[in-house]
């Protein structure tokens, strides 16, 4: 395959020249076609295009072609959406997931399928992973038979999961000595998103790994941030989790307030909506939590996960979150009823729940 990447590779990885793919746009004029790098002679050719880029980025002009095999770990929610992305835009991908059969569907589209994340990284030039948790992104990286095991100097480790940046800084210590490179990318969105190549990512560590896979990241979303130090992706990512966290608290707490004094929730809805309080997460989760259901898009055991950490990162840095503190709670308090592995937006019912057991 040959891509055009929208970016100056001034610093690419010396050992092994790995490829980006991106969607067909066999409209782009001729003096605009890469010359490819290094194509591998059995793949077909075809040319590409690369959707906007965020602002550090955006003036780059340079443009070159490659080719690249892609391996996926983790294939729940998030990453399912996102490997099917890739696939549809071409890309040779290879899959690994705990529960194989979450994987059948994308074999289906043409992924190939490897026994283990060792495995995927040592077939692969550029592995991406998403995993639920910092404990799960860890043991797939670092442990027995982990992608750090498959992972040789050339090759690229991306992981996507939402962890905390000591953990980050572990898994990206143990990639680098294998002589592969790193990049933590957190994304920002949930399940239509990632379904819909509308991720937001927030990218840190190796500058020359970013430039590489920027146009993997633009298939699988809007718009990309390079942040600097590994730790910095992570970090921003809590934040911007911690913030919305405490939004869907405080929403909830307006929905029901406005039903208790005999207002319509869904014409507060409305009004929020046109306002300058106004948010897609309201206009989108609030019709649902009126009705009192909640079709999964970000596991509310996630949301209080990310809480947690977000609390930690403030603990760092001795920074006072009393908000994000009282949200975390409430989150806590709807895990306790059984609202784990329904969305975030069923924190309402932990509000509920106080409503319908106040204290003595």
């Amino acid at each position: 395959m040959s891509c055009l990447v929208k970016s100056n590779y001034s610093h690419q990885l010396s050992s092994t020249a790995m490829a980006m793919c991106s969607s067909f746009c066999p409209q782009i004029p001729n003096q605009l076609r890469a010359r490819p790098i290094c194509p591998f002679p059995t793949k077909p050719q075809f040319t590409l295009s690369v959707k906007a880029f965020s602002s550090e980025t955006s003036n780059a002009s340079s443009k070159d072609g490659m080719s690249a095999r892609i391996g996926f770990l983790g294939l729940g929610i998030m990453g399912s959406p996102m490997a099917q992305n890739l696939i549809k835009a071409g890309c040779d991908v290879t899959v690994w997931n705990r529960t194989k059969i979450k994987c059948d569907p994308l074999i289906s589209l043409g992924a190939k399928y490897k026994s283990s994340p060792q495995e995927v990284a040592a077939s692969c030039d550029v592995t991406f992973a998403m995993l639920a948790n910092p404990e799960s992104a860890l043991e797939v990286a670092c442990g027995e038979h982990g992608a750090a095991s498959g992972m040789s100097s050339g090759k690229g480790y991306v992981d996507v999961s939402t962890v905390d940046g000591a953990t980050s800084k572990l898994i990206s210590g143990r990639i680098n000595a294998t002589g592969a490179s790193f990049l933590e990318a957190p994304v920002s969105g949930s399940k239509k998103p990632a379904e819909d190549g509308q991720l937001i990512f927030l990218t840190a560590g190796d500058k020359s790994l970013y430039e590489l896979v920027a146009p993997l990241l633009d298939i699988m979303g809007k718009s990309r941030f390079y942040l600097g130090d590994v730790g910095n992706g992570a970090a921003m990512k809590l934040v911007v989790n911690m913030i919305m966290g405490s939004m869907m608290a405080s929403f909830s707490e307006g929905l029901l307030l406005s039903e208790k004094v005999g207002l319509d929730p869904s014409v507060l809805v409305e009004v929020v909506s046109q306002g300058a309080i106004s948010s897609p997460m309201y206009s989108t989760k609030g019709p649902s939590m009126i009705q009192s259901t909640y079709p999964t898009a970000f596991p509310l055991k996630h949301q209080q996960k990310d809480l947690r950490l977000a609390l930690g990162l403030a603990e760092s840095v001795s920074q006072p979150t009393p908000i994000a503190a009282a949200a975390n709670e409430l989150y806590k308090v709807a895990k306790s009823h059984g609202l784990s592995d329904q969305d975030f937006s069923a924190v309402i019912e932990a509000l509920k729940a106080k409503l319908q057991n106040p204290p003595k």
